[in-house]
């Protein structure tokens, strides 16, 4: 069975819809992007594959198995989470930002000290930085640092909540390079959530587009550009994609 499976997810605040009848599988060892306006329910969407958000209705599959909301802390020490802001603990600095879930785990140093700095390499984070506390790095470097306490663990699935929504346009562009580089050398389940289509058409496989909590379309990167399923996905990809072509993503 695939890593993640939702099977017929609704969920409404206060009686406002946030989700409706959302049934998708997730392609094991990709990257899928979870693409829409605000309010659509992408975050929604992520958010109940690490049991942050329970569904109304329906069931949520991860590893195989439905979500076991009485051991959520086992769910997630298997789970990369990463969202905008990078949420890094300003008071620790930037080595024990990274390795904090190691401790957590009881990894021996050792094994602590190889990883963390195997996945600063990876990322291209100068050693020089971690006793650095996260105010005194640029946002590139806080971005790079979210990346590796989210890879500490090297799960098998990693959630990205918008990380990269805050950077400037060349530090994007640099950090989806790493990111690129990351998934080549230890390919993962990866769900990314973003409002960028650019952002997601290089950095995934899949893309799920949702609207006012329904799925409009589920394909590839290129099926969607190829064939938009209705004109709200052919504006999306016009407004979003203008002078653009499939050579621009391959």
């Amino acid at each position: 069975m695939p890593q993640i499976v939702l099977e017929n997810i609704c969920k409404y605040y206060n009686g406002f819809r946030a989700l409706e009848n959302i049934t998708v599988t997730i392609e094991d060892n990709a990257t899928t992007a979870i693409v829409g306006p605000s309010g659509g329910g992408k975050s929604t969407l992520i958010q109940l594959i690490n049991g942050l958000v329970r569904p109304d209705r329906g069931r949520v599959v991860v590893f195989g198995e439905p979500i076991d909301y009485n051991d959520l802390p086992r769910l997630r020490r298997q789970i990369g989470y990463a969202v905008q802001g990078t949420g890094l603990f300003p008071h620790m600095k930037v080595w024990d930002n990274i390795t904090l879930l190691a401790k957590l785990a009881d990894w021996d140093r050792s094994k602590t000290i190889k990883r963390a700095e195997c996945l600063m390499d990876l990322v291209d984070l100068s050693r020089s930085l971690k006793d650095r506390y996260p105010h005194e790095l640029s946002g590139g470097e806080q971005q790079r640092v979210g990346l590796c306490r989210a890879m500490m663990l090297n799960p098998k699935i990693f959630l990205l909540d918008e990380p990269f929504a805050a950077l400037d346009p060349i530090t994007r562009d640099e950090i989806h390079g790493e990111f690129l580089s990351l998934q080549k050398s230890e390919a993962r389940t990866v769900v990314m959530v973003t409002h960028d289509l650019r952002e997601a058409l290089r950095l995934a496989r899949r893309l799920v587009i949702l609207k006012n909590g329904m799925i409009i379309q589920e394909n590839t990167r290129e099926q969607v550009l190829r064939n938009p399923a209705n004109e709200f996905v052919k504006s999306l990809v016009h407004s979003q994609l203008e002078n653009w072509s499939l050579d621009d993503i391959r």
